[in-house]
C-alpha cells in the first residue's frame, strides 16, 4: 500500500489531518474521545466531527473549541502526557506523538534562541495542540499507515500576516518555516495562514519521502479533511490511499567532472566504488571548461553510503569536489535470480537468469553476464552467440 498526503490545495493543519484520516476510515467516535480526553488535562475543550461542503468538495471537519488553563513548558507537557492513560493509546502511539511535540519544541527553540526545556506551548495552544496531535497519532496508527510508504507533496503556506504572542508576523510563521527545512513548499495562494506549525510537524513525522509530483499509484480511496476558513476555493487537505505496481526506494547521486585522469585510474575507481557499496557507476564522456575532453563520473548510492563513496572518489581521482544530489526517487522492479540448465548440443550448462517482474508479470529475462562469459570460454563460442542461444531456449 501507498499513502499520499497532498497539502498543495490549501496547506495543512492538525484538524485537517485528523479530518482526512477520519474520512479515510479512522473511528470517528474514538478519535473524538481521545482528543477530548487528552486535551482536557490542558484546558477546556469540545470536539465536534461532521461532514461539510467546502466549495463543492465533501470533506470531514474537526471543529475544535478550547481554551488553555495556562502556558505549559515542554518538559511539563511531556510529563503530563506520560501520566495520562487511555486504553486505545499504546506506547507506540504515545512515542509518535512525543516525536511530533519534539519537532515543535525544537523549531520554537531555534526561532527564539533558547534551550528546548525553556519552550512554552502558548503559540499553538497546549490544549489545541495536544488534542490535534494525539487524535492524529491515534488515527494514523489505527489505519496501519506506519507500515505503508507515505509520500508528501509540497504544502501551500499561504501569505499575509498572522497575529501571535510576539505581535503580527509574516506568514508562514517562523516555527513553520523551521519545521519545513529541506521540504519543498510553495507560497500563497491567499493571504491567510494555510500551513500551521502543528500541521507541519505532523507532516514531516508522517512522511517517508517528499515529491514534487504524484508517484506512480493506483488509487483506491481519496479522503478530504476540511480547514476552518471559508475560501474562494476548496479549503481541504487530500489524502490518497492506493497501491504502487512498482516498488520504490530512495537513492542519492554523486557526481564529479574529471579532465586529468587516465583510463586506468577511471577503471580502477569504478572497481573501488563497487567494492565500497555503490549501486551503480557510470562514466560519461563530455566536454569540460576550455573545451577540454573530460569524463562525468556518476555514482548511484544509498544515502547512508554518501560520505564513504565521496571520500573514495576524492582519494582515487584527486578531484577537488563531489556533487551530491540527495533523496532521488527511484522506481524499481522486483528481481529474482533463477538457475536453469541449458543444453548446448549435448553439453548441459547451468546458468543464472535474472527475472524482472512488475507484480506477477515477467517484463524482462536476461542471463547473468559472468555465467554467459564462463560458458563462452568453456565452449570456445562467441559471447553474443551464447547469449542469443540461451535467450532462445529459455522462457518464463
Amino acid at each position: 500500500m501507498v499513502l499520499i498526503i497532498d497539502p498543495q490545495q490549501a496547506g495543512i493543519s492538525g484538524n485537517m489531518v485528523i479530518g482526512a484520516l477520519v474520512s479515510l476510515g479512522a473511528n470517528k467516535k474514538t478519535v473524538k474521545e481521545i482528543m477530548e480526553h487528552y486535551g482536557s488535562y490542558f484546558g477546556q475543550i469540545t470536539i465536534n466531527i461532521g461532514d461539510v461542503d467546502k466549495s463543492g468538495i465533501f470533506a470531514t471537519f474537526i471543529n475544535v473549541k478550547c481554551s488553555d488553563h495556562q502556558a505549559v513548558a515542554y518538559p511539563s507537557l511531556l510529563e503530563t502526557l506520560e501520566g495520562i492513560k487511555h486504553e486505545k493509546i499504546t506506547p507506540t502511539i504515545l512515542n509518535f506523538a512525543k516525536k511530533v511535540f519534539k519537532t515543535l519544541a525544537i523549531a520554537e527553540s531555534h526561532v527564539h534562541g533558547v534551550n528546548i526545556d525553556k519552550i512554552h506551548f502558548h503559540e499553538v495552544g497546549a490544549a489545541d495542540a495536544v488534542a490535534d496531535i494525539m487524535g492524529a497519532s491515534y488515527a494514523f496508527h489505527e489505519l496501519g499507515l506506519t507500515d505503508e510508504k507515505v509520500y508528501g507533496l509540497p504544502p501551500s503556506l499561504g501569505g499575509g500576516r498572522v497575529k501571535s504572542a510576539h505581535g503580527n508576523l509574516s506568514v508562514p510563521a517562523p516555527a513553520t518555516l523551521e519545521i519545513l527545512k529541506n521540504v519543498p513548499v510553495k507560497g500563497g495562494p491567499v493571504n491567510h495562514e494555510l500551513t500551521t506549525p502543528t500541521g507541519a510537524a505532523l507532516l514531516v513525522n508522517m512522511v517517508d519521502e517528499f515529491s514534487e509530483f504524484y508517484p506512480l499509484i493506483t488509487n483506491k480511496k481519496v479522503a478530504y479533511g476540511a480547514g476552518k476558513l471559508d475560501l474562494e476555493y476548496p479549503n481541504v487537505l487530500r489524502i490518497v490511499s492506493g497501491t504502487s505496481p512498482i516498488p520504490t526506494d530512495n537513492i542519492s547521486i554523486l557526481e564529479t567532472n574529471l579532465d586529468d585522469v587516465t583510463g586506468e585510474v577511471l577503471g580502477h575507481t569504478v572497481d573501488r566504488l563497487m567494492e565500497e557499496g555503490a549501486l551503480d557507476v557510470t562514466i560519461i564522456p563530455t566536454i569540460a571548461k576550455k573545451n577540454r575532453p573530460a569524463h562525468l563520473l556518476r555514482v548511484i548510492s544509498k544515502s547512508s553510503m554518501n560520505d564513504i563513496l565521496a571520500e573514495t572518489i576524492i582519494r582515487e581521482t584527486g578531484t577537488l569536489g563531489v556533487r551530491t544530489i540527495p533523496y532521488v526517487h527511484r522506481n524499481i522492479v522486483s528481481r529474482e535470480i533463477i538457475p536453469v540448465e541449458v543444453d548446448f548440443d549435448g553439453q548441459p550448462k547451468t546458468v543464472r537468469m535474472k527475472v524482472a517482474k512488475i507484480g506477477e508479470e515477467v517484463v524482462n529475462v536476461t542471463v547473468e553476464y559472468e555465467d554467459a562469459r564462463k560458458v563462452s570460454n568453456e565452449l570456445k563460442m562467441p559471447l553474443k552467440d551464447v547469449i542469443r542461444f540461451i535467450n532462445q531456449k529459455i522462457s518464463f
